[in-house]
């Protein structure tokens, strides 16, 4: 099988001073590589994998296609590394470049040496991920989880770190409450972000496995999976959760309804449930949520 196009060609058209195909370029070594700033050759050999790397999965084809480059090309982007103990390094940022270094067969590799106790390891190694769109949504919520409870951040100080809402990592925080064969299907993609927040509501982990199973076995859409667990929320049956999956088009009451649950889950990120008695004009709308703070974001948003 032919290999990919290697990843970073046509860089030096676009790079002043990047490396080509026929000279690489030439870092410079500094004559104290562990002195913080600026940027050294440092022998791979003495590079630390980074404790707190989110990522846990790292794609053996685009290593390969990017050690093809670097062996072709050089490193365009240095890694990010700090000061360790007895003249070793720990790395901050860069690991997929450090791992195709290694394929490539280069001994020493470009790193800007930084200053950085463990939440700014933390932090720069999940903004980095984040930003590049590399992590699965798992893979984000355990770095959340763990800003949190080793840096001890607010959902609030997450957010504003990795520049994201609050009610958006708190949504990543929420898949950690599914069951483990639910966090795994949406790690391997075989689920996606909406169904897993779909799967919330339903506070059974037996349950929530089935609906799992039926969602992934029948290619249910997200909307599919909302609509099987409103009616088993609204009337859960002695057959089972998935006995409720819809079997008939909706009426334009429930499609109304739908819309008016949609908007208000929009509005308040979280789960949203209006159960309404067309017959008696009335019902009531359930809002969930996390934790204490999840509490307190709503009362803030209902109050304004």
């Amino acid at each position: 099988m032919a290999k990919k196009q290697a990843l970073g060609r046509g860089l030096g058209a676009l790079l002043p001073g990047s490396p080509t195909e026929d000279k690489p370029y030439d870092w410079s070594k500094r004559e104290n590589p562990s002195d913080p700033g600026g940027i050294s050759l440092i022998s791979v050999a003495l590079i630390d994998p980074n404790p707190y790397q989110p990522r846990t999965h790292f794609d053996d084809t685009a290593i390969e296609e990017l050690a093809d480059s670097i062996a072709s090309l050089g490193i365009v982007q240095p890694l990010t590394v700090r000061a360790g103990k007895q003249g070793r390094f720990d790395l901050i940022a860069g690991e997929r470049r450090l791992r195709a270094s290694k394929r490539a067969g280069l001994t020493e590799v470009p790193a800007y040496v930084r200053e950085a106790d463990t939440e700014a390891m933390l932090e720069m190694a999940l903004v980095e991920n984040v930003q590049r769109e590399q992590l699965n949504p798992i893979e984000v919520a355990l770095g959340y989880e763990r800003l949190m409870q080793e840096c001890g951040l607010t959902q609030e100080m997450v957010a504003t770190k990795v520049g994201k809402s609050r009610p958006a990592v708190a949504n990543f925080l929420r898949l950690l409450k599914l069951p483990p064969e639910a966090q795994a299907a949406v790690r391997d993609e075989a689920l996606s972000m909406g169904h897993a927040r779909a799967l919330l509501p339903v506070t059974s982990a037996e349950d929530q496995r089935a609906f799992l199973q039926k969602a992934i076995a029948e290619s249910w859409s997200v909307r599919q999976l909302e609509e099987a667990i409103r009616r088993y929320l609204a009337d859960p049956a002695p057959a089972g959760p998935v006995a409720q999956a819809a079997t008939t088009p909706p009426s334009r009451a429930e499609l109304e309804l739908r819309a008016i649950t949609d908007a208000l889950r929009t509005a308040l990120a979280t789960q949203v449930r209006v159960k309404h008695t067309a017959s008696e004009g009335k019902g009531r709308i359930e809002i969930d949520y996390y934790s204490e703070e999840d509490l307190q974001r709503l009362i803030d948003l209902l109050v304004r």
